[in-house]
């Protein structure tokens, strides 16, 4: 069955949808969730929460969803996601492959870039990412 997914008024409710999306692996309506939350709020609403779990399922999420409509939107997810608590455990933690994921993601925005980034901006995030 579909999560229905409705915009978090707080880091508690987020962490809710969280927990639900992570159960049901469901990048679907992870993709839903990212669409619309104002990337700005994303470290606020993660809180002191961020796994390697949510991190990975944001990460595919953005790419098999949201990346073909809105890369901009990707770009600014990932930038916000770089200014959670947590951010450079997580990213201390991932494996070679899924450091390939992150790099795959970063790989499509070069691709589909547009006016809401430049190049440079991206070299700078990947930098951040460690990539």
């Amino acid at each position: 069955e579909k999560l229905h997914i409705s915009e978090p008024s707080n880091a508690y409710d987020f962490g809710q949808i969280i927990n639900a999306v992570n159960t049901n692996k469901d990048k679907a309506a992870c993709a839903d969730l990212l669409t619309i939350i104002d990337p700005k709020k994303l470290p606020a609403l993660l809180s002191k929460k961020l796994e390697g779990e949510t991190f990975l399922i944001f990460i595919q999420s953005l790419e098999y969803y949201v990346i073909g409509k809105d890369p901009g939107l990707v770009y600014q997810h990932l930038f916000y996601l770089s200014k959670a608590e947590r951010f450079k455990v997580v990213l201390a933690l991932l494996s070679k492959s899924e450091k390939e994921q992150v790099q795959q993601l970063f790989d499509l925005l070069s691709e589909n870039q547009n006016h809401q980034y430049t190049l440079e901006d991206l070299e700078s995030l990947k930098k951040v990412y460690e990539l």
